[in-house]
């Protein structure tokens, strides 16, 4: 099992300075630039403080500059908002100054106050996106680049740099939804998955997207598909339960969007659940959205219980890359020193 970090840049509160939740960050990533982690992947956010990283490209040559080991991920490059040349050019310098360290992860995001603020139409959202990950891919496999699509048309262009890794760093699309997962498959593209689906439903998206690798002519064998998943650890269960229901609620609270509220509010029952299979839309009205963190999001408890958890999770659901986000520093500190020994 691999194991990156989503790094968020969260400012609860705005309890202390935010230059200070930057070198939190810093310290830990120096940490896990010695410690075993495959990759930090840092989570682009705009217009919030639940995590204060408009610039995942900048935000990565600063961490490349700290960093020997560590593989430097976006997670995600929110392709949409950006002008491709612009995107190809960034992502490109940054592998070129981490001498090949970049994993790039992108992503058409959902926060509809991000669409709004970039004049992003919803109805463009998912075509601008992939003509926008067409083109960066072309820029930096083409020498000059020339292209007529329905959003960008250049005509003899060079992009420079080109990446460092070639033909290209390898790339992820982040993928929650079944139409999204199956446009990846259908381009061959690797996936990431998302830190809101419970165990089951990500266990069920992988079928899915294996079965389409596989009738579009790939195979997932020697993919890397990270799974991002919220993580607890406390010295005993009653303290991780603690620290998973605060980091739900400060979700709730600070990130998710009304619509994301109710896509994934509480099921009442387990039969509910079960019935739910094949409408994931389908809410109960008597739990709290966050209390389905807790029954089958967050992975929560003592450094062993969580050990045992992710060891079968990884027979359950084929979870071959841990994307964790930890909700807390002892959390991290426990993952590395406590965990990390068991699982790798």
């Amino acid at each position: 099992m691999k194991v990156g970090v989503l790094q968020f840049f969260s400012w609860p509160e705005r309890r202390v300075p935010l230059q200070m939740v930057y070198h939190r960050a810093f310290e830990r990533i120096e940490i896990m630039d010695q410690t075993g982690y495959d990759c930090v992947w840092l989570a682009e956010h705009h217009f919030g403080s639940y995590s204060i990283c408009p610039s995942v490209h900048i935000m990565g040559t600063h961490i490349a500059a700290r960093t020997k080991n560590l593989r430097i991920g976006t997670g995600i490059s929110l392709a949409a908002f950006y002008n491709p040349l612009r995107l190809a050019e960034e992502v490109a310098l940054l592998d070129v100054l981490s001498e090949g360290r970049v994993n790039w992860g992108a992503g058409r995001g959902f926060d509809r106050n991000e669409f709004q603020a970039f004049d992003v139409k919803k109805e463009d959202s998912y075509p601008l996106f992939r003509e926008n990950v067409d083109i960066v891919l072309k820029a930096w496999t083409n020498d000059r680049l020339t292209y007529d699509g329905k959003y960008h048309s250049y005509e003899d262009v060079e992009v420079l740099p080109k990446p460092h890794q070639k033909p290209h760093p390898p790339l992820w699309m982040a993928s929650s939804s079944l139409e999204a997962i199956g446009w990846a498959a259908e381009n061959g593209f690797s996936i990431m998955m998302d830190p809101h689906s419970t165990h089951e439903e990500i266990g069920r998206k992988r079928r899915f997207y294996q079965e389409e690798l596989e009738k579009h002519g790939y195979s997932i064998e020697g993919r890397d598909t990270p799974v991002a998943r919220l993580l607890a650890i406390g010295d005993s269960h009653e303290e991780a339960e603690q620290i998973a229901a605060a980091g739900a609620q400060w979700m709730f609270k600070s990130y998710l969007s009304p619509e994301v509220h109710h896509m994934i509010s509480d099921l009442r029952s387990k039969e509910a659940r079960a019935a739910a299979a094949d409408n994931p839309t389908a809410m109960g009205d008597d739990m709290s959205a966050a209390q389905r963190y807790l029954n089958g999001v967050i992975i929560y408890g003592t450094p062993g219980e969580v050990a045992d958890k992710l060891l079968e999770l990884q027979e359950d659901i084929c979870l071959d890359y841990l994307l964790c986000a930890p909700l807390s520093h002892g959390t991290f500190m426990k993952l590395t020193d406590e965990v990390l020994p068991r699982i790798l």
